[in-house]
């Protein structure tokens, strides 16, 4: 379970980003947060990684707070917080196989993982990743057409490429999944194959899983709650259902308006 607690950020350039957020995000819940450009949304998850450190608050991940720890307890408390971006990022000259097993390195430590080895162990399990997501078939070692296990990344499509993405992120084993704009970069079909993807893995999977989008129409298709932000701060946070349209419209309106 993730809890953020009256998390506020304020950017040195006196930007106020987030002020007295407070979210909860259950194991087996997809939360989607709207909200248009500026309003915070990706702050939100920096702060929740600790890419940038909040000005005031807490968050809380399996009984610590983020907040409070700095260099390698906080690399190890990060370890069950993964996340997921507009771009899959995969390193395209390496096999779709090594780029899910990469996902695992941070628990490992030695002078071969810290050069990309892969422990043979991994590559095994991310098999088991890939068939998650939906590229292998059970009981099959190839990923959906034979040989695109051992493929390079490079010759993915896009929405292949974020399933391989996302099943990196399951390497690393974590409690909470983070996505930023994860269907951006995608076609509408390929979009609800993802967002359908990231509903399964919470429910079936009892991922807590806190997604970023634009797309209004996918929150209401997935979303168990929605939270809407607007200037950084919270203005909603309701079961799908119970979201109106007019409520997620003032999420889009100018300050002035």
């Amino acid at each position: 379970m993730l809890v953020v607690r009256d998390l506020s950020l304020r950017y040195p350039n006196g930007k106020l980003a987030l002020s007295g957020f407070d979210l909860a995000v259950r194991a087996g819940e997809l939360v989607i947060v709207l909200g248009s450009n500026g309003s915070g949304k990706t702050s939100l998850l920096r702060c929740i990684t600790r890419t940038v450190t909040p000005s005031s608050g807490e968050v809380w991940l399996d009984g610590a707070d983020l907040t409070k720890l700095e260099g390698e307890k906080l690399r190890r408390a990060r370890l069950a917080l993964a996340m997921i971006s507009q771009h899959a990022s995969l390193v395209r000259r390496r096999s779709v196989l090594a780029n899910v097993a990469t996902g695992a390195l941070g628990r490992y430590d030695g002078l071969r993982t810290a050069f990309g080895g892969l422990p043979a162990a991994e590559l095994a399990a991310a098999h088991d990743y890939l068939r998650q997501v939906g590229l292998l078939q059970a009981g099959s070692s190839q990923v959906g057409s034979p040989g695109l296990a051992g493929q390079r990344a490079g010759t993915l499509s896009g929405g292949q490429a974020q399933r391989v993405a996302i099943a990196r992120a399951l390497a690393q084993r974590p409690r909470v999944l983070l996505a930023d704009e994860p269907v951006a970069s995608l076609d509408p079909e390929a979009a609800e194959e993802i967002m359908r993807l990231l509903r399964r893995l919470a429910h079936e999977q009892d991922l807590a899983i806190l997604c970023v989008l634009h797309q209004v129409e996918l929150a209401y298709s997935y979303a168990d709650r929605v939270v809407g932000l607007r200037a950084g701060r919270m203005e909603f946070d309701l079961p799908c259902g119970e979201v109106s349209r007019d409520a997620v419209r003032r999420l889009y309106l100018s300050e002035a308006a």
